[in-house]
């Protein structure tokens, strides 16, 4: 390190003023060639400007204090804050339940606190009755991975006729902004790519099934941090004379669970009595413990 960045409050500069060694009192940096000093010689206070290469004519009698305490205190508060916020769920382990306009029902505590939080990654199956609160468990999940900092980007998947319903529930009830994807935001799409550019998106179920270009842009975005597929029944697959007849949601589930680190299924419907079509169905969440035949049991529900 050269004596240019050495000049700091406390050092003792001789060479800086024709009166005798000067004592910094002040350094503002303006870029990385040029300072302002303020400085004290023999009970004078003084100011100059200096730039790079000029130091070479002083001479550092003394060097400046390491660390003071004449930094921003606001600055200081707000990173303490955050890192307070960062670490409240050690101190409130049902922080999103308080942080949300919501009356959590004590299968839903279980079901997001006993199940899903500890499963990391999460590859699960929520399979409750209709009325059950489903919606208001995904969002408790999604709140306190926000609060831990396991989530940054998040897709929901959902019938068309639920798009509203999800962006409604999770920004009155937990307040989470959501865009639903539309055509039009597509084509104003900076880059091409909306899952490239938003970080929360929710996106109708038969618009992605049906479009390759679609597929296409999810595989050249990066990939999400949690996956909700609501209605996940609908991209089950069946067996038909012997053969695995896959659908076009069927095909859009296997890709979402290659595109994300933590996936969520929500069905209130999931085995439709065929224990072959349901192990197809596991499959979305782990293609290695269901075997094609169906005949080894699934992922515990």
């Amino acid at each position: 390190m050269t004596l240019f960045e050495n000049i700091k409050p406390g050092a003792r500069l001789r060479g800086l003023d024709g009166g005798g060694i000067a004592e910094i009192v002040q350094v503002a940096r303006f870029g990385a060639d040029a300072l302002n000093l303020v400085f004290r010689v023999n009970g004078r206070v003084a100011e100059r400007l200096v730039y790079r290469g000029e130091e070479t004519a002083f001479e550092l009698v003394e060097a400046g204090r390491a660390l003071g305490f004449d930094a921003d205190g606001g600055l200081l508060r707000l990173a303490s804050e955050a890192y307070r916020i960062r670490l409240a769920h050690l101190f409130d382990p049902y922080l999103a339940v308080s942080a949300s306009q919501i009356e959590a029902l004590p299968h839903q505590i279980t079901a997001v606190y006993g199940e899903m939080l500890p499963r990391q990654p999460l590859r699960f199956l929520l399979a409750d009755d209709p009325g059950a609160g489903k919606t208001i468990m995904a969002g408790l999940l999604i709140k306190e991975l926000l609060i831990r900092g396991d989530l940054d980007r998040c897709l929901i998947v959902a019938p068309g006729s639920l798009v509203e319903q999800w962006q409604d529930e999770l920004s009155e009830k937990f307040g989470l902004r959501f865009d639903a994807l539309t055509r039009d935001q597509i084509e104003a799409s900076v880059t091409g790519n909306p899952f490239a550019e938003c970080r929360r998106l929710i996106m109708r179920l038969d618009m992605a099934a049906r479009s390759d270009e679609l597929k296409a842009k999810l595989v050249a975005a990066p990939e999400w941090d949690l996956v909700i597929c609501d209605e996940a029944h609908r991209m089950s697959a069946s067996y038909f004379g012997g053969e695995v007849k896959e659908t076009q949601r069927h095909k859009l589930g296997k890709l979402l669970g290659t595109r994300t680190r933590n996936l969520l299924l929500m069905s209130a419907t999931p085995h439709n009595g065929k224990e072959a079509d349901f192990q197809l169905f596991m499959g979305l969440l782990d293609a290695d413990r269901a075997d094609s035949d169906g005949s080894r049991p699934g992922i515990p529900i």
